[in-house]
């Protein structure tokens, strides 16, 4: 029989791109708003920011060899 990986389910990694998302998000949004940008171009650095962390958090690892 195959073996299951728990870490990569299919729940699991829709939570972890909610909460890398939300993190992004804050990130984002609140670094602009440190910046001086007003709150309606904050709104979209937010959504970048979330993209980019989510799609930085989720890129495929290289596995090492078997040894």
């Amino acid at each position: 029989m195959a073996e299951v990986n728990d870490r990569n389910c299919t729940l699991c990694r829709v939570m972890r791109g909610l909460a890398f998302g939300g993190l992004g998000a804050a990130i984002g949004g609140y670094g602009a708003l440190l910046f001086g940008v007003d709150r309606q171009e904050a709104m979209f650095y937010a959504l970048f920011g979330a993209l980019a962390l989510t799609a930085f958090m989720h890129r495929k690892k290289s596995e090492p060899p078997d040894a």
